[in-house]
C-alpha cells in the first residue's frame, strides 16, 4: 500500500483515511474473476463504506448494492446501483414505502409481522412488494459474538418454526406480493471455510422444504461473511476458496446466488493515518505509552469488538519494528486503545502511524464523540 508513496502520505495531514485505489480494483477485479465460477449477483454493502468515491469506483465493476437504510437505498438508486436488496430487522413504513414504489429488486423480510405490514403498505400503493424470506438458518459462524447474525438467539430473519405461518401469509397475500427467493446470513469475518460448508447444507435443507410445498426458488441470496486477514493487510481476500465452496456444497442449479460482501471488497484498501503526539512511561520497563491524534470517534473497531488492526511506522517505515506500545487515542475513554503490546519501530512525537484494514466499519461508523470532528479523506489517485 505504501511502497513508493510514503513521502506524499507523510505530509498529509492527520487524523485521516487513506484509501489506494489500486488496491481496491485489484481486489474487484479479482472478485469478479472468481465469481465466475456460479451465476452470481454480487451486491457491494454499503454498510462498510458508503464513501462517494469508493461507491462510484465499485460500480465500475456492475456490482449490485445491499441497503439496510432508507439514506443507503437513495444513495443506491441516485448512482445507479442494480439490482438492490433491502434488509435490516427494523425496517420503517417510510423506508418499506419507498422501497415498494421504486420497484426494489427485494426487500428481505426478517419477521411475521414485518410481513404483513408490507402487504398492508403494498395495498395502500396499489403495487407489488418484491419480497425475499430471511430464514434464520441456526448456524455458529465462530466469529465474534458481536457479528454473528445467524443463531436462533440473534435478532434477525425467520425461524424455521415459522415457515408453515409464513408460506400460509403469502399465499392469502399473492395479490400483493411478488415472491423473489430466499435470503439467509450468519455472521461476518468468517474465515473457516467449513462454516461456508455446513452453511450451504443447511440452506439446502430449507430450499427442499420451499420447493417440497410449490416455491420454485430462482434466487438464494447467502449474505456475505468472507473475512480478510488483519494480521496480513496486505493480502486479498481468498475469492477462489470462498466462491468454489458455494459452488461445490450448494444446491445451485438453475439458480442465482446472490452474494453480499461488504469488507472483504473495501476492507484492505484503507487505513487511518494518526500522528503520535506524546510518549509516556508505563508500569512495564520494556514497554510505553503511545497517544496519538485519532481515536475511536474514528475507528470504533477495536473499542467496540477489541478487534485487532496491524499498525506501522510510516517514518520509520524501512526500520525493524523492535520496541513494545500501546497505541491510544485522544478520547475521554478507557476504551479508546487502538492496540497493545504492538512491535514498531521507535516511536518518538511527530511520527505518523498507519492503522492498516481500515476501509470498512471504519469511516462508516465514525462519529463526532468529544466534538472531536470528521477526519480528512485522501485517494492515492489524487495529484
Amino acid at each position: 500500500m505504501f511502497e513508493g508513496k510514503i513521502e506524499k502520505i507523510l505530509k498529509l495531514k492527520t487524523p485521516a483515511y487513506y484509501y489506494d485505489i489500486d488496491i481496491l480494483n485489484l481486489t474487484l477485479k479479482n472478485l469478479i474473476e472468481n465469481s465466475k465460477i456460479l451465476n452470481s449477483i454480487i451486491c457491494y454493502s454499503f454498510k462498510a463504506n458508503a464513501n462517494d468515491n469508493i461507491l462510484k469506483e465499485i460500480k465500475k465493476y456492475n456490482l449490485g448494492a445491499d441497503c439496510v437504510s432508507l439514506g443507503e437505498l437513495k444513495k443506491a438508486k441516485n448512482l445507479d446501483f442494480k439490482p438492490i436488496v433491502f434488509a435490516g430487522v427494523g425496517k420503517t413504513d417510510e423506508e418499506l414505502e419507498f422501497a415498494i414504489s421504486n420497484d426494489i429488486f427485494s426487500i428481505n423480510v426478517e419477521s411475521i409481522q414485518e410481513l404483513k405490514v408490507i402487504i398492508d403498505i403494498a395495498r395502500k400503493l396499489t403495487k407489488k412488494a418484491n419480497i425475499s424470506l430471511r430464514i434464520n438458518p441456526n448456524i455458529d459462524p465462530l466469529t465474534h459474538k458481536y457479528i454473528t447474525t445467524g443463531l436462533e438467539e440473534n435478532k434477525f430473519g425467520i425461524n424455521f418454526n415459522e415457515i408453515n405461518e409464513v408460506i400460509e401469509i403469502i399465499e392469502n397475500g399473492k395479490e400483493h406480493l411478488n415472491f423473489v427467493g430466499l435470503h439467509f446470513h450468519i455472521g461476518s469475518q468468517i474465515l473457516d471455510f467449513n462454516v461456508f460448508k455446513n452453511y450451504c447444507l443447511k440452506i439446502n435443507e430449507t430450499l427442499k422444504y420451499f420447493e417440497e410445498r410449490d416455491f420454485k426458488i430462482k434466487y438464494v441470496n447467502v449474505g456475505g461473511g468472507l473475512g480478510i486477514d488483519y494480521y496480513n493487510p496486505d493480502k486479498l481476500p481468498d475469492f477462489k476458496n470462498y466462491f468454489y465452496t458455494f459452488y461445490r456444497f450448494l444446491d445451485h442449479i438453475n439458480r442465482a446466488i446472490i452474494f453480499e460482501l461488504g469488507r472483504s471488497i473495501v476492507g484492505q484498501c484503507g487505513a487511518y493515518l494518526v500522528k503520535v503526539l506524546y510518549i509516556k512511561d508505563s508500569l512495564n520497563p520494556n514497554k510505553k505509552k503511545v497517544i496519538v491524534d485519532g481515536g475511536m470517534n474514528h475507528l470504533i473497531r477495536p473499542a467496540l469488538y477489541e478487534a485487532f488492526h496491524l499498525i506501522q511506522n510510516l517514518s520509520k517505515y524501512y526500520e525493524k519494528p523492535i520496541y513494545l506500545y500501546d497505541i491510544y487515542g485522544p478520547i475521554c475513554e478507557s476504551t479508546d486503545c487502538f492496540g497493545k503490546n504492538m512491535l514498531l519501530p521507535l516511536t518518538e512525537r511527530n511520527d505518523i502511524l498507519a492503522i492498516r484494514s481500515a476501509g470498512a466499519y471504519g469511516e462508516a461508523m465514525i462519529s463526532n464523540y468529544n466534538l472531536k470532528g470528521n477526519p480528512f479523506i485522501y485517494y492515492s489517485n489524487e495529484p
